[in-house]
This record gives structure tokens, sequence and C-alpha cells, in this order.
């Protein structure tokens, strides 16, 4: 993640967490006839993930019932959808996003830009593994067989390449870089798409904010206009994708959120994964970043989108900050 950058989760793990009353609670909520959502919801939105998955485990234990597969029967449609996010492990889910984006017939380009191009390489590497062990196929080579061309070779480099770790900044490399990326997009006829391929992929997060900075200085224009510049397709766009993420994660997922809700009809996949993937790492930044650059808040961009108990859980995960007052008085 960005060196400068605080990430500030919405949902914290619950304080006085009873694994066993919860899953007693749970059970009461989906026995007999109907489903008693709010039980669910309030419970479910109200705890980590770590704490969700011991919740699972003692629901098996001690009712001898799978906890996953009890909500999937009784939720359905997007609230359905979202609270088994809620309940995978995060990389699972991560893991379970990349395949139904290349699953069956086309492929969601936006999902693989989404995912990969917001990882750091011990992320990455975890992520190929357990689609691996999830799917009995090999990620790189499912990602190879959906894409093609420059795109294809980018995100081959991302999931084979480890980027250099933290340390203290070369500038001379940095500066070096710098006239690199130019010369194989604004100073020359053509483009050398390899270049910026290797250094986007192989540089920390931290190089490359510094890397923007002395491009900046060296051409008088932003990375972000060489990139359009030069660039098109799903290949400019996942490189882009890593320069906004690098310069700013909240503002990268903030305008995903945008553009997922924005027109007619709603991105309810995008919507979903992006709240329950950030929602305990830095959602608190991309609400702040949402409200910054669309003039309201995101609990309200939502609720004019989504309805019932769908909008609740989304609602409950943006604004829930749980037990946040009761953690800090300890």
């Amino acid at each position: 993640m960005p060196l400068k950058y605080t990430p500030r989760p919405t949902i914290l793990p619950a304080v006085d967490f009873d694994a066993s009353a919860d899953a007693t609670a749970l059970r009461a909520a989906m026995k007999g006839f109907g489903t008693d959502e709010q039980t669910i919801i309030s419970i479910l939105c109200a705890r980590s993930n770590s704490q969700r998955q011991t919740i699972a485990t003692k629901f098996n234990e001690e009712l001898g019932r799978d906890l996953l597969n009890d909500l999937k029967s009784e939720l359905s449609g997007n609230l359905g959808n979202l609270i088994r996010g809620l309940m995978l492990p995060p990389m699972n889910y991560l893991c379970d996003q990349l395949f139904k984006a290349m699953d069956g017939f086309g492929t969601n380009e936006c999902t693989l830009i989404e995912i990969l191009c917001s990882q750091e390489s011990q992320q990455l590497q975890l992520i190929a593994k357990l689609y691996e062990e999830m799917f009995n196929r090999p990620l790189v080579e499912h990602v190879c067989s959906e894409t093609s061309g420059d795109f294809r070779r980018l995100l081959t480099l991302l999931l084979t390449t480890t980027r250099d770790p933290p340390r203290s900044v070369d500038r001379h490399l940095v500066e070096q870089q710098a006239k690199l990326l130019y010369e194989a997009g604004e100073g020359k006829w053509g483009t050398e798409e390899s270049t910026f391929s290797k250094i986007l992929t192989k540089s920390g997060f931290e190089h490359l904010e510094l890397l923007f900075e002395e491009y900046k200085k060296l051409t008088d224009r932003a990375i972000e206009q060489a990139l359009k510049a030069e660039l098109s397709g799903k290949y400019y766009e996942a490189l882009s994708a890593i320069v906004e993420y690098v310069r700013s994660p909240a503002r990268f997922f903030a305008r995903r959120l945008y553009e997922a809700m924005r027109g007619l009809g709603t991105d309810d996949a995008a919507l979903i994964r992006i709240i329950v993937s950030r929602a305990e790492i830095d959602l608190e930044n991309i609400k702040e970043e949402f409200e910054r650059m669309y003039g309201k808040t995101l609990a309200n961009a939502v609720k004019s989108e989504t309805s019932g108990d769908y909008e609740r859980t989304l609602c409950e995960l943006i604004e829930k900050k749980n037990n946040l007052k009761s953690i800090l008085s300890k």
C-alpha cells in the first residue's frame, strides 16, 4: 500500500464476542417457516471476518449444520450474494470473484483489473495459490486463456513478478526509470509497451509514487497524460489502474463505486465486491473520498440505487465502525 496512506476500516472486531450465542441466534433466525433477515444482518455486519469464521465453526460443531449452506438456502438475489461474500475468507472471496469474471461465455476484464492491479505481490501470490486450490486450475493460465496482447502480458507479469520490497528510495534509479518511460512513450515514434509493463509491475508502490513525481518534473506532464496519449484499450485501463491505486487507493475504489451506480442499472456485483472486500481495510477512507469527489455520501448514493434488506446490509457495512468507542476506551 502507498507509503503515506493510513487505511481506516468501518468494520472492527466485536468486543464482547460470543460465537456460540451468535451461532444459536443465527440458527433461530433461519429455523422453521420464514427467515429473520434483520437478525442475520445485525450479527454478521457487526463481526469481523475472522469472527464470522469462528461462528461458522461453532455452528457446525454445536448444531451439526453448515452455516454457509443454510444462509444460501434462506437468502437469494443480491442479498444472498452479499451475505455469501461476508462469509468467505477475504482472499477466497477475491478468488471467487476472479473465477466468476472468467467463467463461461465472455470475460469481465474490469473485475480482473480492479482486483489484480490493486494488490501487493504477497497478496497476489496468496490469491494465485488459493485459486489453484479452489478451482484446480492455475490462475495465470486461466487469465492467459481469457485475455490477449499487451493486456495479457501485463496481467501475467503482475502474477509472476515480485515487486521490489519497501526500502530507501534509490533516487538515481527513479531518475533513470522516468527517462526510460519517456523514451518508451512520448519521446519516440510509437510506444514500447514492454517498458511500461516491466517498470509498473516490478517497482514497489512507494517507489512508483516518487517515479510519477519525477516523470512530471522531467516532462512537465503527468504520467496519466502520457498513458492516455500513448496507449489504448484494456492495457491502458490496467496501467492507469495501477497508477491511480498508487496515487490514492481511496480514490481508486471511490471512482469504481461511482461507476457501479451511475447511469441506467447498477453493477451490483462490483458494488458488493468493493464494499465487502474493503470494509475491514479502508472503507472509511473511501467514504470520505467519495463524498469529496461526488458531493454526496456513499450511503446516500447506495440508498438511491438499492432497496430492502440488500440496502440495509450495504449501509450497515458502510456506516458501522462497530464498537470503536469501546475499543478506544479499553
